[in-house]
């Protein structure tokens, strides 16, 4: 997985109310990875891409809904999300550009 660039192991910063909340309580961020990102990718991404030192990552694989299509259905993909928690003091900013 280390031959990725960063922009494919992270998919998406995911901008929920939840998330928000857990920005200012507890300096977390949420994104949604690469289903194969491992952890220390997700961490060497994070680093780079925002300039700031993560202190603990949180991943889990979020399954993926049944949806209609007309008479039949079909299933949503499976996706992982990441919970990164930045150092006291730094922040991560979405609207700059990223490197």
């Amino acid at each position: 997985m280390s031959d990725k660039a960063l922009h494919e192991i992270l998919v998406r910063p995911l901008l929920t109310e939840r998330g928000t909340g857990n920005q200012e309580k507890y300096n977390q961020y949420l994104f949604e990875a690469a289903p194969d990102a491992t952890k220390t990718d997700i961490k060497r991404a994070v680093e780079t891409m925002f300039k700031v030192t993560v202190e603990k990552i949180r991943t889990q694989v979020v399954p993926g809904k049944f949806r209609r299509f007309g008479r039949g259905g079909g299933m949503r993909p499976d996706w992982k999300k990441a919970i990164v928690t930045v150092t006291k003091g730094q922040k991560i900013d979405f609207a700059t550009p990223a490197a």
